[in-house]
């Protein structure tokens, strides 16, 4: 269960448990709605004005602005308190409008995404019930995202979901310490993010040129 999603008061499987795709759905978009800002309505009103034609290449093509562009490493942020097993939280990260997911996997693991669809901009929700891991499922277009890895299983996004790197701390708070965009290897990414300010790090992930850099800052 979504830590975001609570089941409503006395609320419970009725008669039509199961076989009812199309409240699911109805449920589905109510919840994408809730995570989508009034911003995010103007920008889909605007897209449907100039045509949905054009915003997707827009999307596809990189003109619009996507998740972890930033060539320095973004500022660490708490996500949570804790998360438990098969639950999940909508968070900000690495900037105040940018929508991102954490879920944390039945066998534990931690992962976390931008929750915005790389298809036309809808939010992205966790889906316990759906697979055997969960799923990552936009209901606007049917767009479904492989929850360990990010990856397009289903549906019109032409592109994987951009991962959030997280780190779990004693206590179990969670916390976001990193972005990859969209494709892009962990290596390549915390390369691109900590290669400067962080050279012990970057030689410890083999990065071009960190060696040179740690013996540059000893000199």
């Amino acid at each position: 269960m979504s830590v975001t999603q609570q089941p409503a008061p006395g609320s419970g499987p009725g008669p039509d448990a199961g076989g009812d795709d199309a409240a699911d759905r109805l449920r589905d978009r109510i919840s994408a709605d809730s995570l989508t800002t009034r911003r995010d309505y103007l920008r889909i009103v605007a897209t449907v004005s100039g045509g949905l034609a054009i915003g997707g290449v827009g999307v596809a093509s990189g003109i619009l602005h996507r998740h972890g562009d930033s060539e320095t490493a973004p500022e660490a942020k708490k996500v949570t308190d804790q998360l438990a097993p098969g639950e999940s939280v909508a968070f900000r990260y690495p900037g105040d409008e940018d929508r991102a997911l954490a879920v944390r996997l039945g066998d534990g693991s931690l992962v976390a995404y931008s929750a915005v669809c790389t298809h036309l901009a809808c939010a992205v929700l966790w889906r316990e019930d759906r697979g055997p891991e969960g799923e990552l499922y936009c209901p606007c277009h049917e767009g479904v995202f492989d929850a360990r890895t990010g990856e397009v299983t289903a549906g019109p996004p032409p592109r994987p979901l951009p991962r959030i790197f997280l780190t779990e701390q004693a206590d179990g708070s969670v916390w976001a310490i990193a972005t990859a965009r969209s494709g892009e290897s962990a290596k390549e990414a915390l390369c691109r993010q900590f290669g400067d300010s962080r050279p012990d790090m970057a030689q410890r992930l083999g990065c071009p040129g960190a060696a040179r850099a740690v013996e540059s800052r000893r000199t």
